[in-house]
């Protein structure tokens, strides 16, 4: 199985790598990673993950890579994984790409269907919960809607984050065989050292504005490798938009 991981040297897509690696110690298991810099990588990730043998590291821009190029990166994979986010400081927030997520979902499932897969790849999409699933009817209140509403206008990384799951839901439905996806969306993140309890439900169930829940970058990560490795999992949520949150029990 081999797995192609963009956004590899953030905070949860580096744990993304380490959880998929970790879980499986199978040879024929491959985790290709494309970053802008290995040097980042390298500093985020432990010696011995660096050093695994099924680690495949490109260092590029997928934005500037040409459609051969990025083709030949997800051919043959089974799964796709999108940790891509927007730096928090001024230039990542307001600068160049705008739609740095957007762009980059666009992008790598044009090449998965210039690939003509045999069968369906699974591409998963961490988002957030301030994006409302409104295809599934999910409501929030008017309050929350205004606050949303000025964030959009706001924060480009937002609007980009709600672009990038919409393409997804509005290209990919049960029409066709080319791609499923399961679009992630963790409540507040916060860092801990290791996997503990969560809960994935189909809506939130509590305000992400005014109440919102807190979820580990561990619990996404491992959340998302059993989306690949766990083909029930992969089953109860494909083309949807869970949202998880930390077991506070």
């Amino acid at each position: 199985m081999t797995i192609l991981i963009v956004g590899a040297s953030g905070a949860t897509g580096r744990l993304v790598v380490q959880q998929l690696l970790a879980q499986s110690t199978a040879e024929n298991k491959t985790v290709r990673v494309i970053v802008r810099s290995k040097a980042t990588l390298f500093e985020t990730l432990p010696i011995e993950t660096i050093h695994d043998s099924r680690l495949e590291i490109t260092e590029d821009s997928l934005l500037n890579m040409t459609d051969s190029q990025l083709a030949a990166h997800v051919k043959d994979c089974r799964a796709v994984v999108s940790c891509l986010g927007h730096n928090l400081n001024l230039n990542g927030m307001f600068g160049q790409p705008r739609r740095l997520v957007t762009d980059a979902v666009r992008r790598l499932c044009n090449a998965i269907e210039a690939t003509v897969p045999a069968v369906p790849v699974k591409f998963i999409l961490m988002n957030t919960t301030g994006n409302q699933n409104s295809k599934a009817g999910e409501k929030v209140s008017i309050p929350q809607a205004i606050v949303v509403g000025l964030i959009r206008m706001l924060l480009p990384p937002h609007a980009d984050n709600e672009e990038a799951a919409e393409y997804l839901q509005s290209r990919y439905g049960s029409n066709q065989n080319i791609i499923e996806w399961v679009t992630v969306r963790p409540d507040s993140l916060i860092n801990e050292e290791s996997v503990t309890k969560y809960d994935a439900y189909a809506s939130p169930i509590r305000s992400a504005i005014f109440d919102a829940g807190k979820t580990s970058r561990i619990n996404v990560a491992h959340f998302m490798s059993q989306l690949i490795i766990n083909n029930g999992i992969w089953d109860k949520w494909k083309n949807q938009m869970p949202v998880i949150y930390n077991n506070s029990v």
